[in-house]
């Protein structure tokens, strides 16, 4: 992972400087304190990265079968296994998560990835159809070199989310992981080469998104781009990949709605409320940002939450029992006071949190923020319908099945929702309205890897996840065969 403290490139199978030499600084958040510096690329890199993948593709890699591609996707999970503690603690120390999560979360994750994606292909069916007179059948193609482009919030898992399917396809790889989170990307790159995948195969390439990621998304020799970030970055996205007709899938924001009504099981939907507001510290695009409470119950399941909230731990992400480490940076720190302080400006009234805890040395000079619940505001103002991506919840109540589906679809995102209730025909008829690709009922981030993954509206373009991956990362092509007639 680079040397010196540096943090590198990885391009056709080595660790590579930029060509000008140019470097930033990598800064762990819950200390604000410079870790490594990580070499700053731009389009010359990438084009070495996608030369690299081209290269590869002409290569061996182009001659592997199924199984050879699937025993080095397992190979690979064990060698992240191996490595589970290393990627966990640089995992937590560059994004100021604790290191619990990371540990339980992240890294299995990520070992899951290429676990789960290795049998899909061991395991996948192409169509055959036969027509009388002829017959059909469906090859399945790698598209070629594809760019994938990962967030700050969970960098190992959404990487490996979308290199383990990339690669099951026999596609080359050049990745552009968020500068925030350098270190696990580069680790990745490693054991991917560890495990035998050819020099070329996988490239990473660091740096800023206006450099390196636009130069990724405008390449003409990278016919698939995989992004998963903000909506207003993905709409970047989009607009300089269409004239190049390229394959694009967008995971992007959400304003998740956690719809509680009177009926539900009351404590375990304030469990399960609390977790989607403030897992990783609000920093996932499922967090239940929204709380949709029927009235009856509101008020009790405003103080519970707020009482459940104030006994959250928050600092050291090191420490067993802290449930809260620090946002990613600063400047989203800031942005997320912006949004307290707004809340304020709309009339709503801030029950606990949204204030810099006081801690101790070197935590006191970290992007920690008290996770905040606020009440009293309108459901169509600005703090409940514009994604903050922090621990900030807004609270509404409701008074009946009609108007929550208004409140909750009532927003410029569609990624998930969760619906508490003890009612089956109600909450088969609530999923159905919901105008999200994913909705949990009873529960919150429940996933199962084979199913689809994807948002409507501002949340994103595609599907990603079992199937929907594998055609993502392929070209299908179909082959029809006309069948002599039978001779006398």
């Amino acid at each position: 992972m680079g040397h010196g403290g540096r943090i590198l490139h990885f391009i056709d199978g080595r660790e590579t400087p930029s060509a000008d030499g140019r470097l930033f600084d990598n800064i762990a958040p819950a200390t604000n304190e410079v870790v490594s510096e990580v070499a700053r690329g731009g389009p010359a890199e990438v084009e070495r990265a996608v030369a690299a993948a081209r290269a590869a593709l002409a290569g061996s890699w182009s001659g592997t079968t199924t199984e050879e591609r699937a025993a080095l996707l397992d190979r690979a999970a064990d060698l992240i296994e191996l490595r589970g503690e290393e990627l966990a603690r640089i995992e937590s120390r560059d994004t100021g998560k604790t290191l619990a999560m990371a540990s339980t979360v992240d890294i299995p994750r990520a070992i899951a990835n290429f676990r789960f994606f290795a049998g899909a292909i061991r395991h996948e069916e192409t169509g055959f159809h036969h027509m009388g007179s002829a017959l059909n059948y469906t090859l399945r193609k790698p598209v070629g070199v594809v760019g994938l482009i990962s967030p700050w919030n969970l960098p190992l898992y959404l990487l490996s989310w979308k290199t383990a399917p990339a690669l099951a396809m026999g596609n080359a790889v050049v990745a552009k992981p968020s500068e925030l989170t350098p270190g696990t990307a580069s680790i990745l790159a490693e054991i991917l080469f560890e495990a035998g995948f050819p020099a070329g195969v996988f490239n990473v390439v660091h740096g800023f998104g206006p450099e390196a990621g636009q130069a990724l998304v405008e390449h003409e020799d990278v016919l698939a781009i995989s992004f998963t970030g903000g909506t207003g970055t993905g709409r970047r996205v989009g607009v300089a990949a269409a004239p190049l007709f390229k394959k694009l899938s967008l995971e992007l924001g959400g304003k998740n709605p956690t719809i509680i009504f009177a009926d539900a099981g009351f404590d375990a939907a304030v469990d399960s409320a609390l977790r989607a507001s403030f897992l990783n510290q609000g920093q996932i695009c499922l967090c239940g940002s929204r709380l949709l409470v029927e009235r009856p119950i509101h008020d009790r399941f405003v103080e519970k939450l707020v009482s459940l909230t104030k006994e959250l731990v928050i600092g050291d992400p090191a420490a067993p029992d802290t449930f809260l480490g620090s946002l990613v940076s600063h400047g989203h720190r800031d942005k997320v006071e912006s949004y307290v302080a707004l809340a304020r400006e709309e009339g709503g009234e801030v029950r606990c949190g949204g204030t810099r805890p006081d801690l101790p040395a070197p935590f006191d000079q970290g992007a920690f923020l008290t996770p905040a619940i606020i009440t009293g505001l309108p459901a169509g103002c600005k703090t409940a319908t514009e994604e903050i991506f922090g621990p900030v919840v807004t609270v509404h109540p409701f008074d009946d099945e009609a108007q929550a589906l208004a409140m909750a679809n009532g927003v410029d995102y569609g990624l998930s929702a969760s619906l508490f209730t003890r009612d089956l025909d109600r909450a088969h008829r609530v999923a159905a309205a919901l105008q999200t690709g994913l909705v949990w009922v009873n529960t919150w981030l429940l996933r199962d890897l084979r199913t689809p993954f994807g948002g409507v509206k501002g949340s994103g373009l595609g599907r990603e996840g079992g199937k929907w991956s594998l055609d993502f990362f392929s070209e299908t092509q179909n082959i029809c065969i006309r069948l002599s007639e039978a001779s006398e």
